[in-house]
């Protein structure tokens, strides 16, 4: 019956969502509270819902003030010179800037968070895919899928979770894998040059003019300019006074310091990022009215982001507090066949996508990896095989519901949710199969386990 009921629940959430009838945050209230009720929790129904509301509220804290620092340092105009290098490096050209994309994602993720990488990649990129037109979906799916690869470094999280569950050493985990991921990299840099090519024939982009058609004279001028230090247009307010390049250098040393005490762990990461935006914001405005204006240009983005994920908390929390997770676990087990036993490793590779997806990292990698371990081990697959198997659908789990920093993005970006899974779905389904597919071939973990 919980099984049914966490399925059913999952099912109905994305078709609601990916076909437009509900809004997200609408969805992520309403649907798991009719299911609840449907599987009578409703007496214990107000508490789950708390329980998830508080785990994921720091996050939620975070992400607030960090989309307000963000807004500041764009109006400030602290990324300006990056924009405009990349504008005289790509000359308008779709495709080097959707590579581009890919590449400045890969960079930042190093650092493991996925928040950190959506924040600096949409606020250095987001400007040129408006200034020539280019669909904003692109930037979201190769900063997500590349997110996905970096964050299976050990500081990155799931790795770390995955060698923790079953007691093995994370580097004996990692170093294999970086092979693999290599290539999987280069299987992302290949989809990027197929959507920067489709980008550029959507725009009729011609290599023998560098312009694309239809493109207004003044913008094509401004890319091809190597003279000076340009502006970006103004903010959505239609202030051009917001620009700050005399404070340039002080903004990005604050920036680098809170990205250094962000790596360092010098204070929590939701109190890091508040003081860092109420420095910001008395540095660069110290006019209490133009303070005033500044967050109310971003309240909105910031309000639709948290929103969401105070939402995806009840979402969670009532998944986990009905046991529907531990239920839809033990279900897709109980139908994976003797016979496929020899074959546990590229299976848990392959539902690590779908797993990852309906549930959380630390459910699938404390609650389902080990009792996949103990099953494979009869068939001779080691441990530190399954764990490096396990990883295989982190450019897929990046699309769940239930990541937060995936509201980020978006809302950095400006896209639906529901347009940016359908879009980036299928690409991180391929990303994350070249990644299986290397795996096997420098032989990570077996195609088929001998006793």
């Amino acid at each position: 019956m919980l099984t049914i009921l966490g399925f059913g629940m999952v099912i109905a959430f994305m078709f609601l969502i990916m076909t437009k009838r509900l809004s997200p945050l609408v969805a992520l209230t309403l649907v798991p509270i009719v299911f609840a009720l449907l599987g009578g929790f409703h007496a214990g129904l107000g508490p789950m819902m708390l329980d998830g509301i508080k785990k994921i509220a720091p996050t939620g804290i975070l992400l607030m003030f960090a989309i307000l620092y963000f807004g500041v340092m764009i109006d400030a105009g602290l990324f300006d010179p990056i924009v405009n290098f990349i504008l005289r490096l790509v000359k308008g050209d779709p495709l080097k800037i959707v590579v581009g994309t890919t590449v400045l994602a890969l960079v930042i993720s190093l650092d493991g968070d996925g928040s950190t990488t959506y924040m600096i990649t949409v606020a250095s990129m987001l400007p040129l895919y408006k200034r020539l037109k280019m669909n904003p979906l692109n930037l979201t799916c190769v900063a997500l899928i590349a997110s996905g690869l970096m964050n299976l470094t050990p500081w990155g999280g799931p790795t770390a979770r995955a060698a923790s569950a079953l007691h093995v050493d994370v580097g004996d985990v990692f170093v294999p894998l970086v092979g693999p991921i290599a290539m999987a990299i280069v299987g992302l840099l290949a989809v990027s040059v197929w959507l920067g090519l489709k980008e550029r024939r959507r725009l009729g982009y011609s290599l023998l003019t560098g312009n694309a058609a239809g493109m207004p004279a003044q913008v094509n001028s401004s890319i091809t300019d190597d003279e000076g230090d340009r502006h970006l247009p103004p903010d959505e307010t239609g202030d051009e006074d917001v620009r700050r390049p005399r404070l340039r250098l002080v903004n990005a040393a604050l920036t680098l310091v809170l990205m250094v005490g962000l790596v360092v762990g010098l204070l929590p990461l939701p109190v890091l990022f508040m003081i860092g935006y109420s420095v910001a914001l008395m540095i660069n405005y110290p006019d209490l009215a133009e303070q005033r204006r500044r967050l109310s240009n971003h309240a909105g983005n910031a309000l639709a982001v948290v929103s969401l994920i105070f939402a995806a908390g009840i979402f969670t929390g009532i998944l986990s507090g009905t046991g529907m997770v531990e239920a839809m676990s033990r279900s897709l087990l109980a139908v994976i066949p003797n016979a496929m036993g020899p074959y546990f490793a590229p299976i848990t590779a392959v539902i690590s996508m779908p797993f990852t997806f309906f549930m959380s990292n630390d459910a699938f990698y404390f609650g389902v990896l080990p009792i996949l371990t103990e099953a494979a081990s009869q068939y001779g697959v080691s441990a530190v095989e399954m764990a490096r198997a396990s990883l295989v659908g982190q450019p897929v789990h990046l699309l769940s519901p239930l990541v937060p920093s995936t509201y980020l993005l978006v809302g950095l970006a400006g896209v639906d949710f529901g347009d940016h899974q359908r879009f980036t779905l299928k690409w991180a389904v391929l990303v994350s199969l070249v990644l299986m597919a290397a795996c096997i071939a420098f032989a990570i973990f077996p195609l088929i386990a001998s006793k």
